[in-house]
C-alpha cells in the first residue's frame, strides 16, 4: 500500500513493480485497491499515463556542436513518450516556449530541431516558472517538466530566487538531465543518477529535489540521448488511475493505493485534488 496526506482526490499516479523488479503496466481495475480516510474507494479507470509534459533545452552549451546533440536527443525523447501534449522551449526566460501544448506532435518536433541558440545569461528558474504557468493553464491533474542542462547554475548567478516558490508550490516534478564536468568520469560512468560533488551548488539539483523530480548527471554529450531514453522508459511505466472517493471520506484524509498482484509493490508518484 501507498500513503499520502492529501486533499480528497480523484486521481492517483503510480508505478507497479513485480517481485523481480520489472515494471507492470498490464493492470486491471479488479487489481486495484483504493482507500481514502479508511473507507474503500472505487477505481473507475486505469491507463498508461498521458499527462502533458514540457521540455526545456539549454540553448547555450559550452562545447561546439553540443546544442545539435541536445536538440537531436530532445526530439528523440519527444517521439518516444507516447500520445500526450508536449510543449517545448529553452532556458532563456519566462517567454521561452517555442512550441505549445496545442501544437501537433510533428510541429513540436520540427520546432525542437530548428530551435535557435539562446544567450547564456538567462534565468533558468524564470523559464521553468513559465513552463509551470503553461502547464497550469491546461488544468491537468498530473504533469512534468524535463530540463536538459549543459552547465551548472550557481545560485549567485541568478538575479532573484522569487521564481522558485511557484515552481515548488505547483507540485509539478522537474526532471533534470545535467551534463557536468568531472575529472573522475570514465568510460563506464557517463550516466549517473546519484549525487555528484561537482553539482553541490547547482540550482537545478535543488529544483529537482524540491519537486520530487529526477536529477541525472551525465559527463558526455553522447549521453544526452541515453539519459533521455531511460527517462522515456520510466515515464512509459507510469499508470494513471481515476477513482471515486468514498462519500463519507473526511476532507484531507489519507489516500492509500495498492494492487492485488502477488509479490508486486507500488511506488507513489502523486494524488490529484478535486473539489467535492
Amino acid at each position: 500500500m501507498l500513503l499520502w496526506q492529501q486533499p480528497p482526490a480523484g486521481g492517483v499516479l503510480l508505478v507497479t513493480v513485480s517481485a523481480g523488479g520489472r515494471a507492470i503496466v498490464d493492470v486491471d481495475l479488479d487489481d486495484l485497491v483504493i482507500e481514502q480516510g479508511g473507507a474503500a474507494g472505487e477505481a473507475l479507470d486505469v491507463h498508461v499515463a498521458d499527462y502533458p509534459l514540457a521540455i526545456l533545452l539549454d540553448g547555450s552549451p559550452p562545447a561546439p556542436g553540443e546544442y545539435d546533440t541536445i536538440r537531436d536527443a530532445a526530439a528523440r525523447f519527444v517521439a518516444r513518450i507516447g500520445d500526450r501534449a508536449v510543449a517545448a522551449g529553452t532556458l532563456a526566460g519566462s517567454s521561452a516556449l517555442f512550441a505549445t501544448f496545442d501544437d501537433e506532435r510533428g510541429n513540436v518536433l520540427a520546432q525542437i530541431r530548428a530551435a535557435p541558440a539562446t544567450p547564456s545569461g538567462a534565468d533558468p528558474l524564470d523559464a521553468i516558472a513559465g513552463a509551470v504557468r503553461a502547464i497550469q493553464a491546461t488544468e491537468s491533474p498530473f504533469s512534468a517538466i524535463v530540463v536538459i542542462s549543459a552547465r551548472a547554475i550557481d545560485a549567485e548567478s541568478i538575479g532573484s530566487a522569487g521564481s522558485l516558490a511557484p515552481i515548488v508550490e505547483s507540485r509539478i516534478p522537474v526532471h533534470v538531465i545535467a551534463r557536468r564536468e568531472s575529472a573522475s568520469a570514465g568510460p563506464g560512468n557517463n550516466v549517473n543518477n546519484v549525487n555528484n560533488v561537482n553539482d553541490v551548488k547547482d540550482v537545478l539539483r535543488e529544483v529537482a529535489t524540491l519537486t520530487r523530480g529526477q536529477y541525472t548527471t551525465i559527463y558526455s554529450p553522447a549521453s544526452y540521448a541515453i539519459a533521455l531514453d531511460r527517462l522515456a522508459d520510466r515515464l512509459a511505466t507510469e499508470l494513471m488511475i481515476q477513482y471515486l472517493a468514498p462519500p463519507d471520506a473526511p476532507p484531507g484524509g489519507e489516500v492509500r493505493a495498492g494492487v492485488k498482484i502477488p509479490g508486486a509493490r507500488v511506488t507513489a508518484l502523486g494524488v490529484s485534488a478535486v473539489s467535492r
